[in-house]
């Protein structure tokens, strides 16, 4: 991350409410420095950002270097905490193990548990971050627009997804941002369901579930195939899901809630009798982590959906033992 879109590091203490912050989780390691890196920790104070690291990135990191980020070896740690008497912790990354090694380490430090101080900061992208998501969203929907061509009878859910995962690759994806999920005929009624050797049939239902990341960055797709003539029902649930669809993003822009997405789509699938067949959040925030800051669930914790914010509008209708069909968008809050 450029140093003039890093947060200021006296916002993150005062989120924090301690004079010192202990970033532990790799990811925001990522998000504040640019590095990317298997180990290591960066202790923001009121004089900026020092980035601990062992010596196998060490050089690399002299890149990166710059006014407020300052970068030391690992082993210089420790005597920086020992002269904090307050120091918060990321406690949805720490172990109790390692918490307890700190504890019996600094003792006459106390560490003070925080929650999504950093993630929070994530949720609304800067240009550059916007304009990586982008780039991750137009391979992915350019490799959706050749599934047709490989929907033949006999191909297995395997297959289609290796050639998913190597189109995303040829036109510049960096990999996949999640196991892209291919599900054939009953295996659609599976939200959440992996590929498997199941070879596809005339007359199948084909869901697809796929994003690749682009420079760090994710993106998330769901587009539903028919291999036959849609039944009457299958048209039914398609009508439904695109209308509960378009009426989430007509409501939606900065400010409007969480819950009050989830229950606009919802209120559409219920008109057309579909009460209990939604069975998952309408959607996601997106980013460097294909599931970050908000949920789209009335079920959630109500958070407001903020400006440059990414999230993925997907509601989906499941029918057990018998079809499922799911759409959706990654789509950038203006």
């Amino acid at each position: 991350m450029p140093s003039s879109s890093r947060p200021k590091p006296s916002f993150l203490l005062k989120k924090a409410c301690t004079k010192a912050l202990l970033v532990t989780d790799l990811t925001n390691i990522l998000y504040l420095t640019g590095l990317s890196v298997s180990a290591g920790c960066i202790l923001v104070t009121g004089k900026g950002y020092s980035l601990f690291l062992d010596s196998r990135y060490l050089e690399s990191a002299k890149k990166i270097q710059s006014k407020g980020l300052k970068i030391c070896p690992i082993d210089t740690l420790q005597n920086a905490l020992e002269n904090l008497k307050n120091v918060g912790i990321e406690s949805d990354n720490v172990t109790l193990s390692r918490m307890n090694r700190w504890k019996r380490k600094f003792k006459n430090t106390k560490f003070v548990q925080t929650v999504g101080i950093i993630e929070e900061f994530r949720r609304s992208k800067s240009p550059d971050e916007l304009r990586r998501i982008k780039r991750a969203c137009a391979i992915t929907q350019s490799v959706l627009r050749l599934i047709p061509r490989f929907l033949k009878p006999g191909i297995t859910e395997k297959d289609l997804a290796w050639i998913l995962e190597l189109e995303c690759r040829k036109r510049g994806g960096s990999g996949m941002a999640f196991e892209s999920i291919v599900a054939f005929g009953e295996h659609t009624a599976v939200p959440h369901h992996h590929p498997t050797d199941r070879k596809l049939r005339k007359g199948d239902l084909v869901q697809i579930d796929v994003g690749t990341k682009f420079a760090g960055y994710c993106s998330d797709y769901s587009r539903v195939y028919f291999t036959a003539k849609p039944t009457a029902d299958q048209k039914r649930a398609m009508t439904a899901l695109k209308k509960a669809s378009a009426a989430a993003m007509n409501i939606l822009k900065p400010g409007v809630t969480n819950r009050a997405l989830d229950a606009c789509a919802r209120s559409v699938l219920k008109s057309y009798g579909y009460d209990k067949e939604f069975s998952h959040a309408l959607g996601h925030g997106v980013g460097l982590d294909i599931h970050e800051g908000v949920t789209l669930s009335s079920r959630a914790p109500t958070q407001k959906i903020k400006k440059n914010e990414v999230i993925t509008i997907e509601p989906g209708l499941y029918f057990e033992g018998r079809w499922g069909m799911r759409i959706e968008e990654t789509i950038v809050v203006s």
